[in-house]
């Protein structure tokens, strides 16, 4: 018998290449990470595969030409619409965050400036430390209590939505919110953090949004985009959100797309990608077009994103042959410094699985972050004597003068008393001579630190801006060094700004790990192309030395939560391994006309955990495959055949009412069938899908992996020679296999 209801693990063969052991720390944190949203969370896969049954061909039959390029016309005006709210959403939270940012450092620096006369900077340090702790706590709270999902930059999360895997909440209006309002927050509370990170995952949710033309959160339908309701449409509007968030936070439309391009879409074709760049464009221009007014400066469309570098150029932008390999040496470092934060981040990720998983616990950790980032501001401030003096054209924003004399300023303060953003471009273009080397080693090695135990808090926050951060100073750092033991008619060509951002690239791409993409912004947001070959070096050298040590920040993440994660190739060594030894088996399987009380006992029983049932005529051939989400959908609309033969059913079911249950399906639990109705029979011949991707059980793992991850499988039949099936290949099947240390080894994931 091949078919029954129950399904037990897929089957392996040990041999002396394959181990199944996997470090017992990381099994033990199989649920939980991206802090405390569930605990034991079921993972699901989302159905990027065309459901190809009677009612779509029907339905495929009665549209017309026209009706064909209304639906094209319509993805390109929900593309224009998700750039131009995602724009908005980023101008919102750049001017909260420079108005507020600006109150707080404007109190904090009147405060300093009157103790610093009269003595009693402690109550200084108690005034920036109690507003960092009580503006991170609000933004800690919301995240902790109302949406932990918004917790984080959300790239991870919108990696793995973009994979195929079902995060819960990850799309909804609530977290929108959360996410704003928590960046905001976050930034305004002086963590070191950015909030371009969480662009990437706004972007994202309002895609998710419009292109449904509704809110199931509101419960409020606008009878619009209806076409649009299936997991194969939302997840090219999610790729195009989250490329516009990218465009937003560091005006860089091309890299937004190359970054959904690398970072995210399993799936790509031509007409998506001129799509995405028409989301990024508009996503730059709203953001533009509304700053510029906001700056009493209408029309002026030169600051295109959040994160804005500024010009390089003059003698700053040229670059030597014999500076290659220096920048090939400061990749190395790069991806040295990443490596050992990515490694520190996962320790102390591990740490707060283990002891700070309560919301309270998670919000009082996230104030003393914010106390602990005050104080040593605050000390380093105090006890530098790095004086520099105060120019007529300063581009300090909050000058301290502190113990300088008059026409000085504290240069340890523009570093720290100030949002990262603004300290980013001052070590890009200030001139030589601003900072010391003391000075920049002390900062960098503190906001390592700090930036390592901000990332991973309960609050809404990215990573971009404090790994630029650390990079440009200690690339300033390398550059005025490098100054100090070259001969004088050498050291012309040591612009630190240069090395600076040389440094920042390098740090961002040991930590991260992206390579194109990340090239194309930092050039776009430089605004010069001149740096294009060596930023590409950087990234590239980082890339390399850290993959060696450690995976990057955003893949260590996925893996802590044990997501059934599908990477671009198999395993390099699992050409032994065959469709029969990965599958599970023994599967639930149907009869074409089934029983109601045999379709209801089989989605209700909790040892049956796969969310499709292959269809089969006796004896078990394959004619078919029906997902949990239709059955559901059938049972809730009673489509039985002695209802439609006794003519009591109004109409006959159509796409739209699967399209309108989608995407939050009712639990069976919710649905009452009737002892009588259990009796009754459901034909399934026109709701299943009558065509589905079957493979032998002989098919080679790899071969199974490329079929499944290039066409974005839910499910993959196995059966015999003759057309019986034999089991079931998901996700969870092909993402448990990964080569480590001792060969082929085998993970315990989360089921699918």
């Amino acid at each position: 018998m091949y078919c029954s209801i129950m399904i037990s693990g897929g089957g392996s063969t040990q041999t002396p290449y394959f181990s199944k052991s996997i470090n017992r720390q990381k099994s033990e944190l199989l649920f939980f990470l991206w802090l405390p949203f569930s605990f034991y969370v079921q993972f699901q896969s989302l159905d990027y595969d065309n459901i190809e049954n009677q009612l779509f061909l029907e339905e495929e039959r009665r549209m017309s030409y026209l009706g064909f390029r209304c639906l094209e016309i319509s993805r390109w005006v929900v593309c224009g619409w998700i750039g131009f709210l995602t724009g908005l959403i980023a101008c919102f939270i750049d001017i909260a965050v420079e108005e507020l940012a600006g109150f707080k450092y404007q109190v904090v620096k009147e405060n300093i400036e009157k103790f610093t006369e009269v003595g009693g900077l402690s109550i200084s340090l108690l005034l920036w430390a109690v507003l960092n702790a009580a503006i991170v706590m609000v933004g800690a709270i919301i995240v902790a209590y109302f949406e932990p999902i918004a917790a984080g930059s959300g790239i991870p999360q919108i990696k793995c939505y973009l994979n195929g895997i079902k995060i819960p909440r990850v799309v909804r209006l609530k977290t929108l919110v959360v996410k704003v309002c928590g960046v905001i927050c976050s930034v305004v509370g002086g963590l070191a953090v950015g909030k371009e990170g969480p662009m990437i995952h706004s972007g994202a949710v309002v895609a998710a949004g419009v292109s449904q033309g509704r809110s199931t959160s509101l419960k409020k339908d606008f009878k619009i985009f209806e076409y649009f309701r299936r997991d194969t449409e939302k997840r090219d509007f999610v790729s195009a959100g989250a490329a516009a968030g990218v465009s937003a936070a560091f005006g860089a439309p091309v890299g937004g797309v190359l970054f959904s391009l690398e970072e995210g879409a399993s799936f790509w074709n031509q007409m998506l990608t001129w799509r995405i760049f028409f989301a990024s464009m508009i996503s730059t221009f709203t953001l533009n077009f509304f700053l510029s007014i906001y700056h009493k400066n209408t029309g002026d469309l030169s600051s295109p994103g959040l994160i804005n570098f500024g010009r390089f150029e003059g003698d700053s932008v040229a670059y030597n042959l014999y500076e290659i390999p220096l920048f090939i040496l400061m990749g190395a470092i790069g991806g040295l410094l990443g490596a050992l934060f990515n490694i520190l981040n996962y320790w102390l990720t591990i740490f707060r699985i283990r002891y700070v998983h309560r919301p309270c616990l998670q919000v009082m950790e996230a104030m003393l972050v914010a106390a602990v980032t005050a104080t040593v501001s605050f000390t380093m401030i105090y006890f530098s004597n790095d004086c520099q003096p105060l120019g007529p054209e300063h581009a300090e924003e909050y000058p301290l003068q502190l113990f300088c004399a008059d026409g000085e300023y504290n240069s340890m303060a523009t570093a720290f008393f100030n949002t990262p953003e603004r300290s980013v471009r001052s070590l890009f273009h200030n001139q030589a001579g601003t900072y010391n080397p003391l000075t920049l080693g002390l900062f960098t090695l503190t906001y390592f630190f700090l930036a390592c135990w901000t990332y991973g808090l309960a609050v809404s926050a990215g990573v971009f801006i404090p790994s630029l951060l650390i990079g440009a100073a200690w690339g300033r750092l390398f550059g005025i060094l490098l100054a100090y033991i070259t001969p004088n008619s050498v050291s012309k060509w040591a612009d630190p700004g240069k090395y600076a951002l040389i440094g920042a690239a390098a740090q961002l791409g040991g930590i991260v790990r992206m390579t194109l993409s990340l090239t194309v912004i930092m050039v776009e947001a430089t605004g010069n192309v001149t740096y294009g070959f060596p930023i590409m070096l950087v990234l590239m050298t980082a890339k390399i030395v850290g993959d060696y040590i450690v995976e990057g920040l955003y893949d260590i993440h996925i893996k802590l939560q044990s997501v059934p994660f599908l990477h671009w190739e198999a395993p390099a060594t699992s050409h032994w391994l065959t469709a029969r030894e990965v599958m599970s088996s023994p599967v639930t399987c149907l009869n074409r006309i089934e029983k109601v009380g045999t379709i209801v006992d089989t989605l209700s029983n909790t040892s049956t955990k796969h969310n499709g049932f292959p269809v089969v005529v006796q004896p078990a051939k394959l004619c078919g495959l029906i997902l949990r989400s239709q059955l559901i959908v059938l049972l809730k609309h009673k489509v039985f055949v002695e209802l439609a033969r006794s003519r009591l059913t109004h109409r006959k079911l159509q796409l739209k009412d699967f399209r309108d249950a989608y995407p939050r399906f009712p639990p069976i639990q919710s649905i009452h069938v009737s002892q009588d109705e259990r009796e009754c029979m459901m034909d399934l011949t026109e709701f299943m899908n009558p065509t589905p991707y079957t493979v032998p059980q002989e098919t080679s793992l790899p071969r199974v992996f490329k079929l499944f991850r290039a066409l974005g499988l839910r499910h993959l039949v196995v059966v015999d020679d003759e057309n019986r099936v034999v089991g079931l290949v998901t996700r969870k099947d092909l993402a448990r296999y990964h080569l480590g240390k001792h060969g082929l080894e085998e993970l315990q994931l989360a089921q699918t």
